[in-house]
Protein backbone atom coordinates (compact mmCIF):
# COMPACT_ATOMS: atom_id res chain seq x y z
CA UNK A 1 0.00 0.00 0.00
CA UNK A 2 1.04 3.76 -0.51
CA UNK A 3 2.30 5.80 2.54
CA UNK A 4 0.86 9.19 2.75
CA UNK A 5 2.68 12.19 3.82
CA UNK A 6 -0.38 13.29 5.60
CA UNK A 7 0.86 16.78 7.18
CA UNK A 8 3.44 19.40 7.63
CA UNK A 9 4.19 20.09 11.44
CA UNK A 10 5.54 22.14 13.82
CA UNK A 11 5.81 21.55 17.53
CA UNK A 12 3.48 18.47 17.64
CA UNK A 13 2.26 18.65 13.96
CA UNK A 14 1.65 21.31 12.07
CA UNK A 15 -0.10 19.88 8.96
CA UNK A 16 0.32 20.56 5.62
CA UNK A 17 -3.16 20.00 2.79
CA UNK A 18 -0.77 18.05 0.40
CA UNK A 19 -0.49 14.41 -0.11
CA UNK A 20 2.68 12.59 -2.06
CA UNK A 21 3.37 8.97 -2.09
CA UNK A 22 6.84 7.40 -1.23
CA UNK A 23 7.88 3.97 -0.49
CA UNK A 24 5.39 1.47 0.71
CA UNK A 25 4.40 1.12 4.00
CA UNK A 26 5.85 -1.26 6.42
CA UNK A 27 4.72 -5.40 5.35
CA UNK A 28 3.27 -6.02 8.09
CA UNK A 29 3.26 -4.69 11.80
CA UNK A 30 5.74 -6.68 13.76
CA UNK A 31 8.53 -4.39 15.67
CA UNK A 32 11.19 -4.98 13.83
CA UNK A 33 9.39 -4.27 10.71
CA UNK A 34 7.87 -0.83 11.67
CA UNK A 35 11.57 -0.31 13.23
CA UNK A 36 13.04 -0.62 9.57
CA UNK A 37 10.05 1.47 8.46
CA UNK A 38 11.22 4.49 9.97
CA UNK A 39 14.68 3.86 9.41
CA UNK A 40 13.40 4.26 5.81
CA UNK A 41 11.73 7.19 5.85
CA UNK A 42 14.09 9.01 8.22
CA UNK A 43 16.90 8.13 5.14
CA UNK A 44 14.69 9.70 2.78
CA UNK A 45 12.97 12.80 4.97
CA UNK A 46 14.62 13.73 8.01
CA UNK A 47 16.26 17.41 8.10
CA UNK A 48 19.44 15.88 9.58
CA UNK A 49 19.50 12.72 7.99
CA UNK A 50 23.00 13.55 7.17
CA UNK A 51 23.36 12.45 11.10
CA UNK A 52 21.73 9.27 11.43
CA UNK A 53 24.13 6.96 12.67
CA UNK A 54 25.31 4.30 10.44
CA UNK A 55 25.79 1.66 13.45
CA UNK A 56 22.91 1.52 14.99
CA UNK A 57 20.39 -1.69 13.96
CA UNK A 58 16.81 -1.19 13.81
CA UNK A 59 15.99 -4.29 14.44
CA UNK A 60 17.49 -4.15 17.55
CA UNK A 61 14.92 -1.64 19.77
CA UNK A 62 11.71 -2.82 21.61
CA UNK A 63 9.29 -0.74 19.75
CA UNK A 64 9.64 2.09 16.59
CA UNK A 65 9.82 5.00 19.64
CA UNK A 66 12.63 3.31 21.29
CA UNK A 67 14.53 3.42 17.70
CA UNK A 68 13.63 7.00 17.06
CA UNK A 69 14.77 8.52 20.63
CA UNK A 70 17.94 6.12 19.86
CA UNK A 71 19.02 7.77 16.20
CA UNK A 72 17.53 11.68 16.85
CA UNK A 73 19.95 14.06 15.74
CA UNK A 74 20.99 15.60 19.01
CA UNK A 75 21.49 17.94 20.72
CA UNK A 76 18.88 20.13 18.42
CA UNK A 77 16.29 17.16 17.72
CA UNK A 78 15.74 16.50 21.62
CA UNK A 79 12.47 16.86 21.52
CA UNK A 80 10.78 17.83 18.12
CA UNK A 81 10.41 14.47 16.61
CA UNK A 82 7.86 11.72 18.13
CA UNK A 83 5.57 8.74 17.36
CA UNK A 84 2.22 8.69 18.20
CA UNK A 85 -0.87 6.78 18.15
CA UNK A 86 -2.92 7.61 14.27
CA UNK A 87 -5.96 8.14 16.64
CA UNK A 88 -4.72 10.47 19.26
CA UNK A 89 -3.55 12.51 16.54
CA UNK A 90 -6.72 12.31 13.76
CA UNK A 91 -8.63 13.98 17.35
CA UNK A 92 -6.96 16.45 18.26
CA UNK A 93 -6.05 17.33 14.37
CA UNK A 94 -9.72 17.46 13.34
CA UNK A 95 -12.16 17.95 16.46
CA UNK A 96 -9.43 19.46 18.77
CA UNK A 97 -9.96 16.60 21.21
CA UNK A 98 -7.61 14.52 23.29
CA UNK A 99 -7.44 12.00 26.22
CA UNK A 100 -7.53 13.67 29.78
CA UNK A 101 -8.22 16.03 32.12
CA UNK A 102 -9.16 18.93 30.79
CA UNK A 103 -6.29 21.32 32.11
CA UNK A 104 -3.35 23.11 31.37
CA UNK A 105 -0.86 23.86 34.58
CA UNK A 106 2.93 25.09 35.01
CA UNK A 107 5.16 23.10 36.95
CA UNK A 108 6.75 24.58 40.32
CA UNK A 109 9.13 23.00 42.58
CA UNK A 110 6.55 22.81 45.09
CA UNK A 111 3.25 22.42 42.97
CA UNK A 112 1.37 22.78 39.77
CA UNK A 113 -0.18 25.96 39.27
CA UNK A 114 -3.74 25.84 37.26
CA UNK A 115 -3.37 27.70 34.22
CA UNK A 116 -6.58 26.93 32.17
CA UNK A 117 -9.34 24.56 32.93
CA UNK A 118 -11.38 23.62 29.38
CA UNK A 119 -15.18 23.31 29.57
CA UNK A 120 -16.84 20.38 30.34
CA UNK A 121 -14.09 18.30 31.81
CA UNK A 122 -13.05 16.34 34.41
CA UNK A 123 -10.87 19.59 35.69
CA UNK A 124 -13.77 21.87 35.62
CA UNK A 125 -16.07 19.48 37.44
CA UNK A 126 -13.53 18.69 40.09
CA UNK A 127 -13.71 22.21 41.05
CA UNK A 128 -10.37 23.04 39.70
CA UNK A 129 -9.68 26.95 38.50
CA UNK A 130 -7.18 29.13 37.03
CA UNK A 131 -4.98 30.09 39.87
CA UNK A 132 -5.29 26.51 41.91
CA UNK A 133 -2.44 25.19 43.10
CA UNK A 134 -2.15 21.26 42.64
CA UNK A 135 -0.24 19.91 45.85
CA UNK A 136 -0.21 16.27 45.74
CA UNK A 137 -0.97 13.65 43.23
CA UNK A 138 -2.20 9.79 44.22
CA UNK A 139 -1.27 10.54 47.69
CA UNK A 140 2.54 12.36 46.63
CA UNK A 141 3.72 15.48 46.94
CA UNK A 142 4.36 17.28 43.74
CA UNK A 143 8.15 18.07 45.26
CA UNK A 144 8.48 14.33 45.47
CA UNK A 145 7.70 14.07 42.08
CA UNK A 146 9.62 16.52 40.65
CA UNK A 147 12.59 15.88 42.65
CA UNK A 148 12.07 12.50 40.77
CA UNK A 149 11.59 13.39 37.74
CA UNK A 150 8.04 11.80 37.67
CA UNK A 151 6.28 14.78 37.27
CA UNK A 152 5.75 14.13 34.11
CA UNK A 153 3.91 10.79 34.25
CA UNK A 154 1.87 11.75 37.51
CA UNK A 155 -0.98 11.72 35.83
CA UNK A 156 -0.74 8.46 33.71
CA UNK A 157 -1.52 7.30 30.42
CA UNK A 158 -3.47 8.79 28.17
CA UNK A 159 -6.50 6.25 28.00
CA UNK A 160 -10.06 6.54 28.76
CA UNK A 161 -10.72 5.55 32.26
CA UNK A 162 -7.78 6.58 34.16
CA UNK A 163 -7.81 8.29 37.24
CA UNK A 164 -5.69 10.52 39.28
CA UNK A 165 -6.96 11.75 43.23
CA UNK A 166 -5.24 15.21 43.86
CA UNK A 167 -5.22 17.77 46.58
CA UNK A 168 -5.25 21.28 45.76
CA UNK A 169 -5.54 24.84 47.11
CA UNK A 170 -7.61 27.80 46.08
CA UNK A 171 -6.13 31.19 46.30
CA UNK A 172 -7.74 31.59 49.54
CA UNK A 173 -5.57 28.98 51.23
CA UNK A 174 -8.78 26.10 51.27
CA UNK A 175 -7.73 22.79 50.81
CA UNK A 176 -10.03 20.39 48.54
CA UNK A 177 -9.41 16.61 47.44
CA UNK A 178 -10.94 15.54 43.87
CA UNK A 179 -10.72 12.89 42.18
CA UNK A 180 -10.62 13.25 38.02
CA UNK A 181 -11.32 10.50 35.47
CA UNK A 182 -9.54 10.78 31.92
CA UNK A 183 -12.11 10.79 29.12
CA UNK A 184 -12.20 12.55 25.49
CA UNK A 185 -12.25 16.41 26.11
CA UNK A 186 -12.29 19.39 23.40
CA UNK A 187 -10.23 22.38 23.51
CA UNK A 188 -11.88 25.30 22.64
CA UNK A 189 -9.75 26.66 19.88
CA UNK A 190 -10.70 30.41 20.78
CA UNK A 191 -11.37 30.38 23.80
CA UNK A 192 -11.94 33.96 24.50
CA UNK A 193 -12.45 37.10 22.14
CA UNK A 194 -13.04 40.98 23.78
CA UNK A 195 -12.57 44.51 23.05
CA UNK A 196 -11.44 47.04 24.82
CA UNK A 197 -10.69 50.28 25.25
CA UNK A 198 -7.14 51.94 25.58
CA UNK A 199 -6.63 55.99 24.91
CA UNK A 200 -9.55 56.01 22.55
CA UNK A 201 -8.11 52.84 20.99
CA UNK A 202 -10.69 50.16 20.08
CA UNK A 203 -8.02 47.27 21.05
CA UNK A 204 -9.04 43.71 20.17
CA UNK A 205 -8.37 40.87 22.62
CA UNK A 206 -8.62 37.14 21.33
CA UNK A 207 -6.86 34.56 23.05
CA UNK A 208 -5.64 31.35 20.56
CA UNK A 209 -5.62 27.69 21.78
CA UNK A 210 -4.47 25.72 19.20
CA UNK A 211 -4.10 25.08 15.66
CA UNK A 212 -6.62 22.48 14.13
CA UNK A 213 -9.08 22.07 11.93
CA UNK A 214 -12.18 23.48 14.13
CA UNK A 215 -10.01 26.81 14.03
CA UNK A 216 -10.39 28.28 10.73
CA UNK A 217 -14.12 28.91 11.22
CA UNK A 218 -13.84 29.85 15.14
CA UNK A 219 -11.05 32.27 13.55
CA UNK A 220 -13.28 33.91 10.80
CA UNK A 221 -15.66 34.35 13.33
CA UNK A 222 -13.86 36.34 15.89
CA UNK A 223 -12.09 38.39 13.65
CA UNK A 224 -15.91 39.03 12.08
CA UNK A 225 -16.41 40.53 16.28
CA UNK A 226 -13.74 41.93 15.99
CA UNK A 227 -14.07 43.64 12.57
CA UNK A 228 -17.86 44.75 13.70
CA UNK A 229 -16.59 46.21 17.37
CA UNK A 230 -14.56 48.19 15.50
CA UNK A 231 -11.39 47.22 16.74
CA UNK A 232 -8.33 48.76 14.90
CA UNK A 233 -5.05 47.07 17.25
CA UNK A 234 -5.14 43.40 18.42
CA UNK A 235 -3.73 41.51 21.25
CA UNK A 236 -2.84 38.10 20.05
CA UNK A 237 -2.80 36.16 23.19
CA UNK A 238 -1.18 32.75 22.27
CA UNK A 239 0.75 32.00 25.75
CA UNK A 240 -0.43 28.22 25.74
CA UNK A 241 -0.12 27.66 21.96
CA UNK A 242 1.56 25.01 20.74
CA UNK A 243 1.30 25.21 17.15
CA UNK A 244 -1.05 22.68 14.65
CA UNK A 245 -1.70 22.57 11.11
CA UNK A 246 0.16 25.35 8.78
CA UNK A 247 -2.96 26.23 7.05
CA UNK A 248 -4.50 27.51 9.43
CA UNK A 249 -0.91 29.49 10.72
CA UNK A 250 -1.29 31.42 7.45
CA UNK A 251 -5.13 32.02 7.64
CA UNK A 252 -4.03 33.62 10.81
CA UNK A 253 -1.50 35.82 9.78
CA UNK A 254 -3.25 37.03 6.57
CA UNK A 255 -6.29 37.86 8.76
CA UNK A 256 -4.02 40.29 10.97
CA UNK A 257 -2.34 41.11 7.50
CA UNK A 258 -5.41 41.66 4.85
CA UNK A 259 -4.71 43.65 2.05
CA UNK A 260 -1.53 44.86 3.62
CA UNK A 261 0.45 41.43 3.23
CA UNK A 262 -2.30 40.55 0.60
CA UNK A 263 -0.24 38.62 -2.47
CA UNK A 264 3.57 38.57 -0.19
CA UNK A 265 5.44 35.76 0.84
CA UNK A 266 4.95 34.66 4.02
CA UNK A 267 6.78 31.68 4.42
CA UNK A 268 9.44 29.50 2.28
CA UNK A 269 9.56 25.62 3.54
CA UNK A 270 13.82 24.07 3.40
CA UNK A 271 14.31 20.47 2.97
CA UNK A 272 17.13 18.25 2.89
CA UNK A 273 18.88 17.51 0.00
CA UNK A 274 16.99 13.85 -1.10
CA UNK A 275 13.72 15.75 -1.26
CA UNK A 276 14.08 19.51 -1.37
CA UNK A 277 14.13 19.99 -5.48
CA UNK A 278 10.88 18.67 -5.13
CA UNK A 279 9.10 19.44 -1.77
CA UNK A 280 10.92 22.97 -1.37
CA UNK A 281 7.59 25.69 -2.05
CA UNK A 282 7.02 29.07 -1.36
CA UNK A 283 3.52 30.12 0.34
CA UNK A 284 1.93 33.46 0.22
CA UNK A 285 -0.60 35.51 2.28
CA UNK A 286 -4.31 35.65 1.40
CA UNK A 287 -6.68 38.40 1.94
CA UNK A 288 -10.15 37.26 3.53
CA UNK A 289 -13.25 39.01 3.90
CA UNK A 290 -12.90 39.31 7.64
CA UNK A 291 -9.41 40.27 7.82
CA UNK A 292 -8.43 43.59 10.66
CA UNK A 293 -5.73 45.07 7.75
CA UNK A 294 -3.64 46.15 11.02
CA UNK A 295 -0.40 48.23 10.47
CA UNK A 296 0.86 46.84 13.82
CA UNK A 297 0.39 43.09 16.30
CA UNK A 298 1.19 42.64 19.40
CA UNK A 299 1.74 38.94 20.93
CA UNK A 300 1.34 37.64 24.03
CA UNK A 301 4.04 34.82 24.70
CA UNK A 302 5.28 31.99 27.06
CA UNK A 303 7.91 29.04 26.92
CA UNK A 304 4.57 27.00 25.53
CA UNK A 305 4.05 29.08 22.49
CA UNK A 306 5.54 26.88 19.92
CA UNK A 307 5.69 26.47 16.50
CA UNK A 308 2.69 27.78 14.50
CA UNK A 309 2.93 30.26 17.02
CA UNK A 310 6.39 31.51 16.00
CA UNK A 311 5.68 30.88 12.40
CA UNK A 312 2.87 33.87 12.66
CA UNK A 313 5.28 35.90 14.56
CA UNK A 314 8.00 35.60 11.79
CA UNK A 315 6.52 35.57 8.89
CA UNK A 316 4.58 38.71 9.85
CA UNK A 317 7.34 40.46 10.89
CA UNK A 318 8.94 42.03 7.99
CA UNK A 319 5.49 43.48 6.78
CA UNK A 320 4.44 44.99 10.29
CA UNK A 321 5.87 45.88 13.68
CA UNK A 322 5.19 42.84 16.03
CA UNK A 323 6.24 42.87 19.52
CA UNK A 324 6.43 39.85 21.94
CA UNK A 325 4.90 40.42 25.28
CA UNK A 326 5.83 37.94 28.07
CA UNK A 327 8.46 35.31 27.78
CA UNK A 328 10.70 33.79 25.32
CA UNK A 329 8.74 31.40 23.02
CA UNK A 330 9.38 27.22 23.31
CA UNK A 331 12.13 27.85 20.47
CA UNK A 332 10.99 25.55 16.98
CA UNK A 333 11.74 26.67 13.66
CA UNK A 334 11.30 23.21 12.24
CA UNK A 335 8.39 21.27 11.38
CA UNK A 336 7.22 17.72 10.19
CA UNK A 337 5.35 15.26 7.90
CA UNK A 338 2.86 12.94 9.38
CA UNK A 339 3.89 9.65 7.92
CA UNK A 340 1.17 6.60 8.83
CA UNK A 341 1.91 3.43 10.12
CA UNK A 342 -0.05 0.57 11.04
CA UNK A 343 -1.71 2.35 14.00
CA UNK A 344 0.77 5.53 14.68
CA UNK A 345 2.18 8.56 13.08
CA UNK A 346 5.51 9.27 12.54
CA UNK A 347 5.99 12.87 13.27
CA UNK A 348 10.09 13.05 11.98
CA UNK A 349 11.37 16.84 11.37
CA UNK A 350 11.40 17.02 7.75
CA UNK A 351 11.84 20.73 6.72
CA UNK A 352 12.87 24.64 8.37
CA UNK A 353 10.34 27.49 7.57
CA UNK A 354 11.91 30.71 6.91
CA UNK A 355 10.46 33.92 6.29
CA UNK A 356 10.56 36.33 3.00
CA UNK A 357 13.74 37.62 4.45
CA UNK A 358 15.16 33.72 5.03
CA UNK A 359 15.23 34.57 8.55
CA UNK A 360 13.79 31.39 10.87
CA UNK A 361 16.32 29.68 13.03
CA UNK A 362 15.31 30.89 16.03
CA UNK A 363 16.05 27.48 18.04
CA UNK A 364 16.37 29.22 21.59
CA UNK A 365 13.02 31.16 21.13
CA UNK A 366 11.93 34.75 20.04
CA UNK A 367 12.56 36.72 22.82
CA UNK A 368 9.98 39.20 23.95
CA UNK A 369 10.08 42.74 23.63
CA UNK A 370 8.78 43.23 27.20
CA UNK A 371 8.99 40.53 30.19
CA UNK A 372 5.59 40.12 31.51
CA UNK A 373 4.14 37.08 34.11
CA UNK A 374 1.83 34.36 33.05
CA UNK A 375 -0.41 35.95 36.02
CA UNK A 376 -2.33 33.28 37.44
CA UNK A 377 -3.99 35.24 39.83
CA UNK A 378 -6.24 37.06 37.16
CA UNK A 379 -8.66 35.21 34.45
CA UNK A 380 -7.14 35.30 31.15
CA UNK A 381 -8.92 38.48 29.27
CA UNK A 382 -8.96 40.45 32.49
CA UNK A 383 -6.93 43.89 31.72
CA UNK A 384 -5.08 43.77 34.77
CA UNK A 385 -3.80 40.55 34.10
CA UNK A 386 0.23 40.94 34.16
CA UNK A 387 0.71 40.46 30.46
CA UNK A 388 -2.24 41.57 28.89
CA UNK A 389 -1.78 44.64 31.07
CA UNK A 390 1.95 44.95 29.92
CA UNK A 391 0.58 44.76 26.20
CA UNK A 392 -1.94 47.53 26.17
CA UNK A 393 0.79 49.85 28.03
CA UNK A 394 3.13 48.77 25.15
CA UNK A 395 0.32 50.11 22.77
CA UNK A 396 -0.80 52.97 24.47
CA UNK A 397 3.03 54.04 25.14
CA UNK A 398 5.09 52.16 22.57
CA UNK A 399 7.68 51.49 25.19
CA UNK A 400 8.05 48.83 28.46
CA UNK A 401 6.67 49.43 31.27
CA UNK A 402 8.54 50.03 34.68
CA UNK A 403 7.00 46.30 35.88
CA UNK A 404 8.62 44.80 32.84
CA UNK A 405 12.11 46.13 34.10
CA UNK A 406 11.26 44.58 37.62
CA UNK A 407 9.92 41.00 35.37
CA UNK A 408 13.12 40.84 33.55
CA UNK A 409 15.55 41.75 36.69
CA UNK A 410 13.49 38.73 38.49
CA UNK A 411 13.51 35.98 35.61
CA UNK A 412 17.47 36.85 35.27
CA UNK A 413 18.02 36.03 38.95
CA UNK A 414 15.47 32.43 38.61
CA UNK A 415 16.86 29.02 37.13
CA UNK A 416 13.89 27.54 35.27
CA UNK A 417 15.20 23.97 35.85
CA UNK A 418 11.68 22.47 34.83
CA UNK A 419 12.41 19.92 31.94
CA UNK A 420 11.66 21.25 28.00
CA UNK A 421 8.24 19.43 27.23
CA UNK A 422 8.41 17.38 24.14
CA UNK A 423 6.59 15.96 21.18
CA UNK A 424 3.27 15.16 21.85
CA UNK A 425 2.91 17.14 24.57
CA UNK A 426 4.82 20.34 24.01
CA UNK A 427 1.68 20.50 21.40
CA UNK A 428 -1.23 20.20 22.99
CA UNK A 429 -0.05 21.97 26.30
CA UNK A 430 -2.72 20.22 28.48
CA UNK A 431 -3.23 16.91 30.79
Amino acid sequence: MKRVLSSLVLTGALLCPFTASAQTGPSNCSVPTQNLYVRDVLNSYYYWYQYLPANVSPTSYTSPEAYLEAVRYRPIDNAYSYITSAASNEAFYSDSQFIGYGLSSQTTSTDLRVLQVFDGSPALEAGLERGDRITHVDGQTVATLVSAGTIGRAFGAADIGVTSEIVFEKPNGERRTARMVKRLVTIPTVSLTRVVEADGRRVGYLFFRNFVRPSEAALNDAFAALKAAGATELVLDLRYNGGGLVDVAVHLASLIGGARTNGQVLLNYVHNDRVGPTLNKTTRFTNPEQALNLSRLVVITTRSSASASELVINSLRPYMPVAVIGDTTYGKPVGQYGFTFCDKVLAAVSFSIKNVNNEGDFFDGIPPTCVAADDSTHQLGDSTEGSFAEALTYLRTGACSARSDAASRTMRRLTDDRPRVSAWQSLVNAW
